[in-house]
């Protein structure tokens, strides 16, 4: 028998998973200000002090950046709690806060180890874009984790993995090429911070230099797999809504449908505008809402009746 929906609990967690969109946003400020190192090679303390004494703008960016961060580590851990006692052994709900709170522990490991490892700032190695593929991979994960919570604490049903394998092929394709264009926009958005151009034309001309760092050509390449992933998504959600047709997965799918062409849109207004930090933000908010509203597609539709 489902259990009643708890709109306490899911309420709260619908407002951290919308919180934990902020603090990513913030996460990508600090990097597109170039204000990673505000706190030198110290974490948890900043410049060897607990309060840093005369800050400079940089150094308050990081720190409101870790404040915030560790506010989500206190609020997910107690989600979990809250789970543990609301929710019965080995429900879905609680499954899911453990993983959320799993990835949240590995989303702090992996930014103090930026920080100790004084991968911020001009970094610009091979060690910095791996480290910062990793890091937007576990956040999508943190999203998805989240979202399913939240989505199962109001009232939505566990999946139902018979006779779905049509819709998970579907769905499988847009998902896996979210993470890679995930991966790549990270990396071209460290390349825009680390190697800017004066205008278009120049950032093209960089572009296509035969000796052109791998995040400045990963420029020329991103926007080519954020249009596929686009048009991935929009075919995708349109299977889904044909396969397993409800009011749930029209909704979901639909909302995919148009965030990823608005993420295209975003995507190209970035581009021709040099990638200023505010538009930077703009594309982040929207590729994480594109994601949430493809797993939230993925979970309506794989409990709807197979016809």
């Amino acid at each position: 028998m489902p259990q009643e929906p708890m709109p306490r609990f899911a309420r709260f967690a619908w407002g951290l998973c919308a919180y934990d969109v902020a603090v990513i946003v913030w996460g990508t400020f600090v990097r597109a200000t170039g204000s990673g190192a505000g706190c030198g090679r110290h974490w948890p303390t900043c410049n060897g002090d607990i309060v840093p004494r005369a800050p400079r703008v940089e150094t308050l960016i990081e720190v409101s950046h870790r404040l915030s961060s560790g506010t989500a580590f206190v609020l997910t851990a107690a989600l979990l709690a809250w789970a543990l006692r609301a929710y019965p052994r080995r429900h879905r709900v609680r499954r899911g806060a453990a993983v959320a709170m799993a990835l949240m522990a590995a989303e702090a490991l992996i930014g103090a180890g930026l920080v100790l490892f004084e991968l911020v700032a001009h970094d610009a190695s091979m060690t910095r874009a791996l480290s910062t593929s990793v890091h937007l991979v576990s956040t999508f994960f943190l999203l998805a984790s989240m979202a399913l919570t939240a989505w199962w604490a109001s009232g939505g049903p566990a999946p139902e993995l018979r006779g779905q394998r049509a819709v998970g092929a579907a769905l499988a394709v847009p998902l896996l090429a979210m993470l890679v264009v995930g991966a790549s926009g990270a990396v071209t958005a460290l390349g825009d911070t680390l190697f800017p151009s004066a205008s278009l034309a120049a950032g093209l001309a960089q572009d296509f230099a035969p000796r052109a760092h791998l995040f400045v050509r990963l420029r020329a390449i991103h926007p080519v797999l954020a249009v596929a992933t686009a048009a991935a998504i929009v075919v995708a959600t349109s299977v889904v809504r044909t396969l397993r047709p409800s009011p749930a997965v029209e909704i979901t799918s639909r909302a995919a449908g148009g965030l990823a062409v608005a993420q295209v849109c975003a995507g190209l207004l970035d581009l021709a505008l040099r990638a200023p930090v505010w538009m930077q933000l703009a594309h982040l908010v929207l590729a994480d809402c594109v994601w949430i509203a493809l797993v939230l597609t993925a979970a309506t539709s794989l409990h709807s009746p197979v016809p």
